[in-house]
């Protein structure tokens, strides 16, 4: 098992590649700010982007302050160098947790 912490920001960034085939068990969108945002969750395979919007699979969430988005019902099967991207809409408030297993 891996786990990846990223700081999220305003511009999507990559929060978890793919290297060969693995599994995401969890995500955690932790708002670590005393104000509410609002997330983004895209999911790409590895020949896609965020750009078009057709690979947002949680938009514009809010997270209240001081509060956790956990996304663990969904199991995402992954392929080598697809791509879990995420953004928010306060810089420095947001730290997004990943935690996969390769197989």
């Amino acid at each position: 098992m891996a786990i990846q912490n990223t700081a999220l920001t305003t511009t999507a960034s990559a929060i978890y590649v793919s290297s060969g085939n693995s599994a995401v068990t969890t995500v955690h969108l932790c708002n670590y700010s005393g104000s509410s945002v609002q997330a983004n969750v895209y999911l790409a395979p590895s020949t896609g982007n965020v750009a078009n919007g057709t690979t947002v699979i949680y938009g514009n969430v809010t997270i209240g302050a001081y509060n956790t988005l956990i996304i663990y019902q969904e199991k995402f099967v992954m392929s080598n160098g697809d791509t879990i991207w995420a953004n928010v809409s306060a810089p420095s408030s947001v730290t997004a947790t990943v935690s996969s297993l390769g197989f």
